[in-house]
């Protein structure tokens, strides 16, 4: 497959592309700032400098033709305000939707977040609560494209070694973690079973491996 991810510094993403890659497929990573190209070559993928803040919709259509998918791994990062969490967590998920459907690209996954349904809770930091928004909005926009979408929600991360064990379900219990580099094999075998399309999925380690995690929601 060639896969091209928006964010694609990010250290999910980067996890992601590696996965890819010992796979044979092709990665290639959207990134905004043209110095982070050497990382991601190191982690097998193939660089292309775009900024999803500025890029416009063809443009960045062109750089989609001929992907069989494409991964919304973007994020304002810590530190950003509230407004960028819209510009970059909903907008830039918007855009990118925009463009796989301009490139006829039909598969789409969206990183998101447990905790983005309902209103945050009281005393919730206002740029979290703001993340939190902006993250929801991306995910209401997608779900209601004609495209073959799915949502992962992972719980807490860690950089913890990974366990190869998950529970990955519709509501995953609150305040669980997950390695992000299970979350990384997770998101690349949704990419190998079209069955778990118009899936939100939210994922927390678990008991499960990750391969009968996958099977079990592709059947229903």
């Amino acid at each position: 497959m060639r896969v091209v991810t928006a964010g694609g510094h990010g250290k999910i993403a980067q996890l992601t592309h590696r996965e890819l890659a010992g796979r044979g497929d092709t990665a290639v990573g959207l990134i905004r700032n043209p110095d982070h190209a050497a990382a991601l070559r190191a982690a097998g993928a193939h660089p292309v400098v775009a900024d999803l803040e500025h890029v416009g919709v063809d443009e960045l259509a062109d750089h989609l033709h001929g992907a069989d998918a494409v991964l919304f791994a973007a994020g304002a990062g810590p530190g950003s305000g509230a407004a960028r969490k819209d510009t970059v967590d909903r907008a830039a998920a918007v855009l990118l939707a925009d463009a796989a459907e301009r490139a006829d690209v039909r598969r789409y996954l969206l990183l998101s977040s447990v905790g983005v349904e309902g209103e945050a809770p009281a005393g919730t930091d206002e740029v979290f609560a703001a993340y939190l928004r902006a993250k929801k909005a991306a995910e209401d926009d997608l779900t209601g494209r004609d495209l073959d979408w799915t949502i992962l929600r992972p719980g807490r991360l860690t950089d913890d070694p990974p366990t190869g064990r998950i529970t990955l379900t519709r509501h995953a219990p609150a305040g669980a973690a997950v390695t992000r580099t299970d979350v990384a094999r997770v998101l690349v075998a949704l990419l190998y079973h079209p069955g778990t399309a118009g899936r939100i999925l939210e994922l927390v380690d678990g008991d499960t491996t990750i391969a009968d995690a996958i099977a079990a929601v592709d059947r229903r």
